[in-house]
């Protein structure tokens, strides 16, 4: 197993960063401490990076609001690619109209209304608007009833041959040192093994994610894949998804990945990030 180094050894090898959000950047006590200092020495050696995050339960400038509220001001909202925008160009190009069902928050429902089209949460969705639907999004796994809600969405999806997409694609997420809560990604999981089917997946480890950023990237600076590092906390999602695209990966150790599970993990897996480090704050 690789070693753990620190972050700021291996910075200066890139041109460019991509991070994960939540157990990167910040946890369930806000940013992580320090993680300050790491952006102010992204901008005093002029490296450029984006924030690659499975979060689609808020627009980019929500989420970069909510960094400016804790004290991060440098993230913009043009630094954040969220899987929710990939969800919103599926919804672009192939449904045409109608109405798009969701389960979320109606912040995170924002994707699907800047699209144009129109939006009811899945608790009002009945026998008067239910042959309307033409679409189903897994957006956030807050602001539904679970019991009620999930039913319905079972049913819903018994009854009509509609895309499904799952914008994050997350099982879970920490809530402290010592718990997870379940995530929209693991909901939409379970639901598949109930439905016998599979939906359209949106978000980390998809090479879409990547290619996004990627793109992006390229209409500002020349760069290739050799020159971007992605960070993240999570083997499945952050860097597994890293892996296949080409980047080299960095594992930090202050959300998914706890350092008592390191080695086992790895090795149950198989997935290997480039680095381990402690996390992403540099000690300058």
């Amino acid at each position: 197993m690789n070693e753990i180094v620190d972050f700021d050894s291996i910075l200066d090898q890139y041109k460019v960063v991509f991070f994960d959000a939540f157990g990167v950047l910040k946890n369930y006590n806000g940013l992580l401490p320090g993680i300050e200092r790491t952006f102010d020495l992204l901008k005093e050696k002029r490296k450029e990076y984006y924030i690659v995050t499975n979060d689609a339960s808020r627009s980019p400038e929500q989420l970069a609001a909510g960094y400016h509220r804790l004290g991060l001001t440098e993230i913009s909202h043009k630094r954040i690619i969220s899987s929710g925008m990939l969800a919103k160009e599926y919804l672009d190009l192939k449904v045409p109209g109608g109405i798009v069902a969701y389960l979320g928050t109606p912040n995170s429902a924002h994707y699907i209304e800047s699209s144009g089209l129109r939006t009811l949460p899945v608790s009002a969705i009945d026998d008067r608007n239910v042959h309307d639907v033409t679409a189903l999004l897994f957006l956030d796994d807050e602001g539904f009833d679970w019991c009620r809600d999930l039913n319905k969405t079972v049913n819903l999806l018994r009854t009509r041959t509609i895309p499904v997409i799952v914008a994050n694609t997350d099982y879970a997420y920490p809530t402290n040192e010592d718990k997870v809560a379940i995530a929209i990604g693991g909901v939409a999981a379970m639901l598949e093994t109930i439905l016998g089917r599979e939906f359209i997946r949106f978000g980390k480890p998809e090479s879409q994610m990547f290619m996004f950023a990627y793109e992006q990237i390229r209409k500002r600076i020349a760069i290739s894949k050799k020159e971007i590092l992605m960070v993240g906390d999570t083997l499945h999602t952050d860097i597994l998804g890293g892996n296949k695209f080409g980047l080299d990966t960095a594992l930090v150790l202050t959300g998914n990945t706890l350092p008592k599970d390191l080695t086992s993990i790895i090795a149950r897996t198989g997935i290997i990030p480039t680095y381990i480090c402690e996390s992403a704050v540099v000690n300058k």
